[in-house]
């Protein structure tokens, strides 16, 4: 039966920045398809992914205007498209369709992109798991293999997926580097257990690296930022240390150029590893290897790492790091101090 209700959204009608490229609408409540379900939104996440899809920055592929940025919905699974009816009333946190329609109060999200929230873990906390904790451990342990004993130099550190990646590695027995651009935020890092904090802006976090590890360098870089970082970064991987190639915040555009060197990575001797988060199911991932080569964690993968993600919050090992909550009715204003690097950990919605 088609759903008549409407909701409120936020829509982007024409590219620019917050403030002024984002209305608040009233649409129709959203129809899930096969293999989909519609959560009925209790919080928002905000990402930086987030932005290129109200300024319109570099994307894989456009949605057509006006539509809904949000990458991300906390909720309650309040419908379900054909073969997912299982997760009907479950308290979820989820990808949305296509990373877009998250800024509004249904989403619709591809059942294989969504996990398990217990109400043990309370809001606005439970906003707080998905990204940064999975993207984060996709890249410590499953690409990285990160021991303890092992070192690791994180970037934007104080950031959504860097706060993650500061407590997974701590907790598993590493000595953590972070580099942030503030004092506030160096605290953070240091509160959450990095034993090495360093200001970007100011400080040469090369040559402190080097120091602080006798030489020798960094058993893993976990890095954000891209471009304006990638060959500072290199000259701290220790001899078959690990890079993650995590994201390109400082400039997206490279994310589809050729930057890296050859004989870079060659001298390096360390090993360059792709990291995305985006789980897919069986018959997906073949269909994308196929037809374009790309290899998607399963979703499998990713609910183990939920449960595991879980157990440490509940044990009190880490917790998810919430600068701001801010109401539905504030999303420009959120979005705006995102964007200028106001933020610390997650920015989160109350619906």
């Amino acid at each position: 039966m088609t759903d008549s209700r409407t909701m409120k959204a936020w829509r982007t009608h024409a590219y620019g920045e917050p403030s002024t490229a984002l209305r608040l609408d009233i649409v129709s409540v959203p129809e899930p398809g096969p293999g989909e379900i519609r959560v009925r939104a209790q919080a928002i996440p905000i990402n930086l992914n987030d932005l290129e899809r109200i300024r319109g920055g570099n994307m894989m592929a456009e949605p057509t205007l006006p539509y809904s940025p949000g990458m991300e919905a906390m909720g309650v699974v309040d419908a379900c498209g054909e073969g997912a009816e299982a997760w009907q009333g479950r308290r979820v946190v989820a990808i949305t369709r296509h990373a877009h329609g998250g800024f509004a109060e249904y989403v619709i999200c591809p059942a294989t992109s969504a996990f398990d929230m217990p109400e043990a873990i309370p809001l606005p906390e439970a906003a707080g798991v998905l990204f940064p904790f999975h993207l984060a451990w996709l890249g410590l342990f499953d690409r990285a293999e990160l021991k303890a004993g092992e070192s690791v130099l994180i970037h934007a550190a104080a950031g959504g997926s860097g706060c993650a990646a500061i407590q997974l590695a701590v907790n598993a027995g590493a000595r953590v580097f972070a580099t942030a651009g503030s004092d506030d935020k160096l605290a953070l890092c240091r509160e959450l257990g990095a034993e090495v904090a360093i200001n970007y802006r100011t400080e040469d976090f090369v040559r402190i690296v080097l120091e602080k590890t006798g030489r020798k360098g960094v058993d893993v870089v976990f890095d954000n930022v891209g471009e304006a970082l990638f060959e500072k970064s290199v000259r701290c991987i220790a001899y078959n240390g690990r890079f993650l190639m995590m994201g390109f915040a400082s400039n997206k555009k490279v994310a589809d150029e050729k930057f890296v060197v050859p004989r870079q990575v060659c001298l390096g001797n360390f090993k360059l590893s792709g990291v995305l988060m985006a789980y897919a199911g069986e018959a997906m991932s073949a269909m994308l290897k196929q037809g374009m080569g790309w290899n998607f964690p399963p979703q499998s993968l990713g609910a183990e790492i939920n449960r595991k993600v879980v157990d440490l919050i509940v044990a009190r090992k880490v917790r998810p790091v919430i600068g701001k909550v801010m109401d539905f009715a504030e999303m420009p204003a959120a979005c705006e101090a995102m964007a200028a690097s106001k933020t610390v950990g997650r920015t989160v919605i109350v619906l």
